[in-house]
């Protein structure tokens, strides 16, 4: 019998070669007692992501943002997937509450504050996230530039130091 850390150890192999299937047979391979581990929840999070399966994204995300409350990536990954179905009031919600725990070390929080903000037309909260994101890394200043979900406020991006 293979172990559940092991298994994890081939689906995240599999996920980092683009191998959504094979990664898939592993999760759904691993000892039913053991579906619930923390562990278990943050690759079948990574999983769902990269397969784009949004809904189921956002109940795993969700437990383990519940479960993991300082673990940064059930939240980020929570928002993500409301984002991408549209539903950004909630998604805006969801990082809102976890930027207690997380408002101080998390550039990609403040960063996809800042495209939530954009979207429902909060362009000064925006660009005010987006320079606290900044402060924590300025690397998303590059990305922001590209980001359709910025695409009003490039021209204040570009001008940002």
């Amino acid at each position: 019998m293979i172990s559940t850390r092991r298994r994890l150890e081939y689906a995240t192999g599999y996920l980092e070669l683009g191998l959504t299937a094979q990664a898939a047979a592993e999760l759904a391979a691993i000892d039913p007692a053991d579906q619930d581990l923390i562990e278990v929840l943050r690759v079948r999070s990574e999983y769902h992501m990269q397969a784009k399966e949004w809904e189921s994204l956002i109940n795993v995300a969700a437990s383990l943002a519940r479960r993991a409350p300082d673990d940064e990536s059930g939240w980020i990954s929570w928002a993500y997937a409301l984002r991408e179905l549209n539903r950004v009031e909630e998604a805006r919600s969801v990082l809102q509450e976890a930027e207690l725990r997380h408002g101080k070390t998390c550039g990609v929080l403040h960063y996809n504050l800042a495209c939530y903000a954009c979207l429902l037309g909060n362009h000064l909260e925006a660009l005010r996230r987006l320079r606290r994101a900044l402060r924590i890394n300025e690397e998303w200043k590059q990305s922001a530039l590209g980001d359709t979900d910025l695409q009003p406020l490039w021209p204040e991006i570009a001008e940002m130091k």
